[in-house]
C-alpha cells in the first residue's frame, strides 16, 4: 500500500455572496477544463429561503493565486424534481467530469425536489451548456432507495465487482433518523457499526448500454460501498468530494468526513474535513490508500464562521500539468457561505 504524502497551499477565498441569488452563500463549486482549455467554475448560489441555481464562472489560473468571473447561470430550478412549494429546493453541489468514451461533460448534482434529495445529471458538448438528463434511478435489487448526495463520475471506464466493463460514479445514500431532537441522532447514529453510517459508494453503468442508449447513464446496474467512516477521523459520516483524477498510483480524490464536536443546546457542531483516497485503476471499488488525517481542516475564520460552522467541502480539482505532475488546484465550500481555493502537491 503507498503512503501519500501531501502539501497544503491556501489562496484564500475566491468567492464571497454577491446579490440577491446569492443571499444565503456561494459554496461547494464543480470546475472542468473546457475543449479550448479554458478554466470553468459552477458553483452552487444560494438565494433567500435556501432556493439553489448552479452558477458559472470563468476562472483565471495565470496569476499565482486564482480568480473568478461571475457570468450567470448554468442550471436554474426548472424541472419538476428541482422544484417544491415549500423553501429548501433546487440545483445544488454539482460535480463535472468529462468522459471521453462518450464525448460528453457530465453534470452530476443534487436535485432538491418534492421527494427529498435525488442525484440528477446533465450533459454538455462543450463543458458550459448543460441540458439535464434526469434522475437516477437506483432500482437494482438491494440497491439504496431514497434521499442520496455527492455524485461524481470517474472520468473512464473501469471494471464493476461483477467484472462488468462500466462507468462508474460515487453516491452517498442518506439514513432516515426519526429522533426528537439533533442530540438524540447522536447516539443512534454511535450506535451504528462504522459502515451502517453514511458512506461513499461506488454504482456502476454497463458501458454497453450507454452506448447504446445515454440515458443508460441514470440506470446503475450494481452499486458497492467502498468508503465508511473511521475512528480515527471522519466518523459521524464520509462522502464524495472531487470528481478522480488519474495519478500513478491509481484514482485520486479529495473526500470529506465529519465529526462532532459537542453540542450548542440540542443542537450538535460537527467539523467538516478533507482527505485522499485513491482507488484501483481497474478496478476501484478496491482502495489503495485513505488518509489517517484530514489533509485540508477548518482553520481559517471563513471556514470556521458562516451559514454552516468549521466546514471546509471540496468539490472541484484542477490537475495543473503546466505546474508539475503531481499539483493540483483545489476549490471548496468555505463554511457553507464561500468559496475557497487551495493548491495541494503530492510530496
Amino acid at each position: 500500500m503507498p503512503t501519500l504524502s501531501a502539501r497544503i497551499e491556501r489562496f484564500g477565498t475566491l468567492l464571497q455572496p454577491v446579490g440577491p441569488t446569492e443571499t444565503e452563500g456561494v459554496l461547494n463549486p464543480a470546475f472542468v477544463r473546457t475543449r479550448d482549455g479554458r478554466a470553468i467554475l459552477f458553483p452552487r448560489c444560494v438565494a433567500s429561503g435556501n432556493i439553489s441555481r448552479v452558477g458559472l464562472c470563468d476562472v483565471h489560473t495565470n496569476g499565482v493565486a486564482p480568480s473568478a468571473t461571475r457570468r450567470g447561470f448554468a442550471l436554474e430550478p426548472e424541472a419538476a424534481y428541482e422544484l417544491r412549494p415549500t423553501p429548501g429546493f433546487g440545483c445544488e453541489d454539482p460535480r463535472v467530469t468529462f468522459l471521453p468514451a462518450i464525448d460528453t461533460f457530465v453534470m452530476a448534482y443534487t436535485a432538491y425536489g418534492p421527494e427529498g434529495p435525488r442525484i440528477a445529471l446533465a450533459l454538455s458538448r462543450d463543458g458550459e451548456h448543460y441540458e439535464r438528463l434526469g434522475l437516477v434511478e437506483f432500482l437494482e435489487p438491494g440497491m439504496a432507495r431514497g434521499d442520496d448526495k455527492d455524485a461524481a463520475f470517474f472520468p473512464e471506464p473501469v471494471i464493476s465487482p461483477n467484472g462488468v466493463e462500466s462507468f462508474a460514479f460515487y453516491h452517498r445514500p442518506m439514513l432516515h433518523i426519526s429522533a426528537v431532537d439533533g442530540r438524540a441522532a447522536i447516539p443512534f447514529i454511535e450506535r451504528l457499526a462504522m459502515n451502517e453510517r453514511e458512506s461513499i459508494r461506488i454504482a456502476y453503468v454497463p458501458v454497453s448500454e450507454v452506448s447504446k442508449d445515454i440515458k443508460a447513464l441514470l440506470r446503475p446496474r450494481e452499486s458497492i460501498r467502498v468508503l465508511s467512516p473511521d475512528s480515527q477521523w471522519g466518523s459521524i459520516k464520509v462522502g464524495s468530494g472531487t470528481p478522480p483524477v488519474r495519478i500513478d498510483e491509481g484514482w485520486l480524490s479529495l473526500f470529506h468526513g465529519v465529526d462532532l464536536l459537542g453540542f450548542d443546546g440540542h443542537r450538535p457542531q460537527f467539523r467538516y474535513s478533507a482527505g485522499i483516497v485513491l482507488h484501483h485503476i481497474q478496478r476501484p471499488h478496491e482502495i489503495v490508500y485513505r488518509s489517517p488525517e484530514p489533509v485540508l481542516s477548518p482553520t481559517t475564520v471563513e471556514e470556521r464562521t458562516g451559514t454552516v460552522d468549521n466546514v471546509v467541502f471540496p468539490t472541484g480539482i484542477d490537475v495543473r500539468t503546466d505546474l508539475g505532475s503531481r499539483i493540483f488546484d483545489v476549490y471548496y465550500g468555505m463554511a457553507d457561505y464561500a468559496v475557497g481555493a487551495a493548491r495541494l502537491t503530492l510530496t
